[in-house]
């Protein structure tokens, strides 16, 4: 039996299909993380599965029983299953304890057990309209914790946070996980939020799932140029302009590059040669835009700042490569 199995799901919103025709299954610990354009359905889906919306046609069992949609029973959702909105809201000028302790269902340890995990224990003693956004989040988190759920839906959990709240964030998500044996779902826009936490990522668009796999296979080998752009900075070069390759089939002419598969040269031993057209500063490294005939690569670089107009040698990753 799985832990979630969902099941050729439409659903249509007007006249848009928001869902059709997902299907996929999650093991109980599995984290899965779903990415996609705005307007794919990666809301829709999440609710469906929540049991906050109802599909058109298809079904969801959680622990193989069928979760009910909003037409098929009184209150909509189901009670093993959390969803985190990220359009939250708390009631103003509530003493935080008395908030939380109005859907506690779990003895006073096992109630700080989950304050503790999302660093809120600080704060029951403030009032819910003294709180900052990241502050707010975590506490709607906990309250929906302590209804005692077994998967946990993540809907843009990091979208109006600053980066001091948004790392706090991550380290609760991943606790939720080791300390408290939650299985999650998550979606974020932001690639590198779910590239370092899910087992398995889906890609959406136009409520499909155009791409799935781990988080390495779904960023090294996307299957069209879509799923590559929503998970980070990339080059196409075309092989029969730059001759790196001998024998590819006509339809296999640009090869997909990502940042660190390309690497400037310091001993002046170097394949290729290139112009620097462009150098974006991000903290710990740059990003480089270099041109060889027409010809655009991005390339990760922590060493010198080099000049725009610089002529550089580098070289191209010889590991497993991958056309588009």
């Amino acid at each position: 039996m799985a832990f979630l199995e969902v099941n050729d799901l439409y659903k249509k919103e007007g006249d848009t299909v928001a869902v059709n025709g997902i299907s996929f299954t999650q093991t109980a610990f599995q984290k899965i993380g779903i990415a996609g354009e705005t307007g794919s359905g990666k809301t829709t889906l999440l609710k469906i599965i929540a049991g906050l919306a109802q599909p058109d046609a298809g079904e969801v069992f959680f622990l193989g029983e069928k979760v009910l949609g909003p037409w098929d029973q009184l209150i909509p959702g189901h009670k093993g299953i959390g969803y985190l909105s990220q359009h939250f809201e708390l009631r103003n000028n509530y003493w935080v304890g008395d908030f939380l302790e109005m859907a506690n269902k779990l003895t006073p340890e096992q109630a700080m057990q989950i304050y503790t995990v999302c660093q809120v224990e600080h704060l029951l003693r403030r009032r819910t309209h003294q709180l900052s956004g990241g502050e707010k989040q975590r506490i709607a988190l906990a309250r929906l914790l302590t209804g005692s759920p077994k998967l946990l839906i993540l809907d843009e959990p990091f979208s109006n946070l600053d980066f001091l709240h948004k790392q706090t964030m991550k380290q609760v998500i991943h606790d939720l996980g080791d300390q408290l044996g939650i299985t999650c779902i998550m979606v974020s826009h932001e690639p590198a939020d779910l590239l370092s936490w899910a087992d398995t990522l889906l890609l959406l668009k136009d409520g499909q799932i155009v791409q799935q796999g781990t988080a390495q296979q779904v960023y090294l080998q996307p299957v069209n140029e879509y799923a590559a752009g929503l998970l980070g900075d990339y080059s196409l070069i075309d092989t029969t302009v730059i001759h790196l390759e001998k024998n590819l089939s006509s339809g296999q002419q640009k090869l997909f590059l990502r940042p660190h598969q390309v690497q400037i040269s310091t001993n002046g031993i170097s394949s290729l040669k290139g112009i620097v057209e462009a150098v974006h500063y991000r903290g710990a490294y740059m990003l480089l835009e270099v041109v060889l005939k027409q010809q655009r690569f991005n390339v990760f670089h922590s060493g010198r700042t080099p000049q725009k107009g610089e002529v550089l040698g580098f070289n191209i990753s010889a590991g497993d490569r991958w056309y588009l």
